[in-house]
């Protein structure tokens, strides 16, 4: 029986990791390109919702405006989500030394979602001045070929709505314990090639930078069709492509870079909105949860248990410890490579256990949020 599950756990690892490398060559890298001389520069209107973002919208619009397109054909609206901060005057402090970045105050929630309403308005301030219309976080920093090169991408491969991947950078403990171990969790879960296949009725997006084709945007009814979703940008996502648009998630790890949350007081309520969505639902979340804490620590459990029976001279647990280590030196391996990629110290890829443990209490506690009908996030309530 010990070798029968320590073989199992090995065949399960390295299903995982094949499955994690797959994911990665199906999202394709978007590299940083110029527009040719002699090329058209559509027009692109930059839409940011922002809401308390006073530590992240000045190098943001910093960043943004060293953009080496043509200045005639891109502008910045930034729409200012009821902040309690200084948000709005830092933008308009902006504003009055360079014309293309403008603010607008949103309209007041009434119901729904407040960033898809922010999102409605920016996009209905530019709707007659822009080809495409480009939702960026506002906790973003870009590269200054973004806009060609998001360009330059979505007309080569006809794509009407291109969503890209950010870098992420992490500080905090809760930071480097969690996002790797999250994102990780996404690979070994979706099936990209299947899901980004043109005839799916499934979508994976991410409105941390969206660029869309302005009349494909109208043509579904935009954000204003999904203010009442908590996930606004899958939701807008999956429309856009069930009226048979071409929407597409790439990587954008060279043209953006950000860091999401700047501790548990954030990372916590910032994925449990999502993270049911995300899953595909509570009884998807609830199944998510709980494999995945028990193949975490089946990691350090089967080894060690394997090596103490063999060190009670049972000769069957020391054929099933070859299996055992091995598997769990892979899996150690992956996460040990990701603490590398991200540039935190190795020492975070060996505590991946206990991320995926407090994972799983997240994604329970997510469902809690969903089944209660009460969903809190930046001083709001969304039910």
């Amino acid at each position: 029986m010990a070798l029968v599950l320590s073989l199992l756990w090995f065949a399960v690892v390295i299903w995982l990791i094949l499955r994690a490398f797959r994911q990665q060559s199906v999202l394709r890298q978007v590299a940083p390109r110029a527009l040719a001389a002699n090329a058209p520069a559509p027009d692109i209107a930059v839409v940011i919702p922002a809401r308390d973002e006073s530590a992240n919208i000045g190098p943001c619009l910093e960043s943004l405006l060293s953009q080496k397109y043509p200045s005639a054909h891109w502008r910045a609206i930034v729409v200012d989500d009821d902040s309690t901060d200084d948000t709005a005057a830092i933008v308009a402090t902006v504003a009055r030394s360079d014309p293309r970045v403008s603010l607008l105050r949103s309209p007041p929630l009434q119901s729904g979602n407040g960033k898809a309403n922010a999102c409605c308005a920016g996009a209905q301030a530019v709707a007659d001045e822009a080809e495409w219309l480009c939702f960026l976080d506002a906790d973003m920093r870009v590269h200054p070929l973004l806009l060609a090169s998001a360009v330059i991408a979505a007309r080569e491969g006809k794509i009407d709505c291109l969503s890209l991947t950010p870098r992420h950078q992490l500080g905090s403990f809760a930071e480097r314990l969690m996002i790797p171990c999250g994102l990780y969790l996404l690979s070994f879960s979706q099936d990209l090639a299947r899901i980004q296949a043109a005839d799916s009725d499934d979508v994976v997006a991410t409105g941390q930078f969206m660029l869309v084709r302005r009349e494909v945007y109208e043509s579904v009814g935009g954000y204003a069709a999904v203010r009442n979703s908590i996930c606004e940008d899958l939701a807008l996502a999956r429309r856009l492509k069930q009226r048979g648009h071409r929407v597409l998630l790439q990587d954008g790890s060279r043209l953006l870079t950000t860091r999401m949350y700047s501790g548990w007081h954030m990372l916590w309520p910032g994925i449990a909105k999502n993270l049911t969505d995300m899953l595909g639902g509570p009884l998807p979340t609830l199944a998510t949860a709980c494999l995945t804490f028990i193949l975490a620590w089946t990691s350090v459990l089967l080894p060690s248990l394997d090596g103490l029976a063999c060190a009670h001279a049972s000769s069957g647990a020391c054929v099933a410890l070859a299996p055992a280590l091995l598997g769990s030196a892979a899996i150690f391996g992956l996460h040990l490579a990701g603490a590398a990629y991200f540039r935190i110290p190795l020492w975070y890829g060996f505590l991946f256990p206990l991320g995926y443990s407090v994972g799983s209490i997240l994604a329970l506690d997510s469902l809690r949020w969903r089944l209660t009908g009460r969903i809190r996030w930046k001083g709001r309530i969304y039910r």
